[in-house]
């Protein structure tokens, strides 16, 4: 069974997602979920120089297993195809049988903006009222869109981006105001979704009680944040494992990692008040298995 991008766009939707990847993180921290590290393959010899990388994700939980292979092509932006493409199987834990294969491309958009909301949710105060989004394409819309589902009361959105056509398209279509990079971080909540290799977000310009979701850098070479931002914040993890192995914003700044975010939903590890706080996000397989049942759970519902 092959589920294409319109139907899996037809059965997933946040309102289901966000709980479920909720739980998954909870689960994934306490041990119930077996998860090895990505494979990530990298390469430079494409036509016309453009670099991408390949990433093979397995996991088993619950009653299923899944894996999935991720393309990542930051040039794609120029020819107008996406960034990202995947593919994921989903397989059952009992007998191994496939069970269906679908696009993974709005799986990977959708999940990943689900589990920035279910952080934001957990960690951001309630009284928290301005948004700032550095970077204008995909997730920083999927994004917007989950994270209005638990926080709607982010009524102060703001914008940068450094291609200022993206940015206008952005405020048209979303209602957020244009800013610059500096008034953007200076929010209560920052969400960074960015494609820099090098950190574009000073801690400067931050609040000393901001939430600062780190999405766009993954990969040994890529960050987002300086420094000054890692050393000078409680940094949560989705995954402790995954932040010291892939993300090159905690290895080359050497900031500790405080607790995962599973840990923090579960109620077993609490963050200090009032200061600032970084949520690193890079991605997991026990994210893309969760959405991939869902899709596969409302296809085999739907009536012969």
């Amino acid at each position: 069974m092959y589920i294409p991008e319109h139907e899996v766009r037809a059965a997933l939707t946040y309102e289901a997602l966000i709980p479920a990847i909720r739980q998954a993180l909870i689960d994934y921290s306490a041990g119930r979920v077996k998860q090895p590290l990505r494979t990530l393959l990298f390469d430079g010899d494409t036509d016309g120089g453009r670099s991408g990388g390949l990433g093979v994700m397995p996991v088993i939980a619950g009653d299923v297993m899944a894996v999935k292979t991720v393309t990542f092509f930051p040039g794609n932006a120029e020819l107008g195809i996406p960034t990202h493409m995947a593919v994921i199987e989903l397989l059952s834990r009992a007998t191994g049988e496939p069970l269906a294969v679908m696009d993974g491309r709005l799986i990977t958009e959708m999940r990943t903006a689900a589990v920035s909301a279910v952080a934001l949710d957990a960690l951001a105060p309630a009284q928290a009222r301005s948004l700032g989004i550095i970077g204008s394409g995909v997730q920083a819309r999927s994004h917007l869109e989950a994270m209005r589902r638990v926080r709607p009361g982010l009524s102060d959105v703001r914008v940068f981006s450094r291609t200022a056509a993206n940015a206008e398209a952005f405020a048209a279509e979303t209602g957020a105001a244009i800013a610059p990079i500096e008034e953007a971080a200076a929010a209560d909540v920052v969400l960074a979704v960015t494609s820099s290799p090098t950190p574009i977000i000073e801690g400067r310009w931050l609040k000393r009680d901001a939430v600062v979701l780190a999405v766009g850098a993954v990969g040994p070479h890529m960050r987002e944040l300086d420094d000054e931002t890692m050393l000078s914040s409680t940094i949560v993890a989705e995954s402790r494992q995954g932040s010291e192995n892939e993300s090159a914003e905690v290895r080359l700044s050497g900031a500790q990692i405080y607790a995962e975010i599973g840990q923090v939903l579960s109620g077993s590890a609490q963050v200090p008040a009032g200061k600032r706080i970084v949520f690193k996000s890079l991605g997991m397989a026990i994210e893309d298995l969760t959405a991939a049942r869902i899709v596969w759970q409302a296809r085999e519902a739907r009536p012969v």
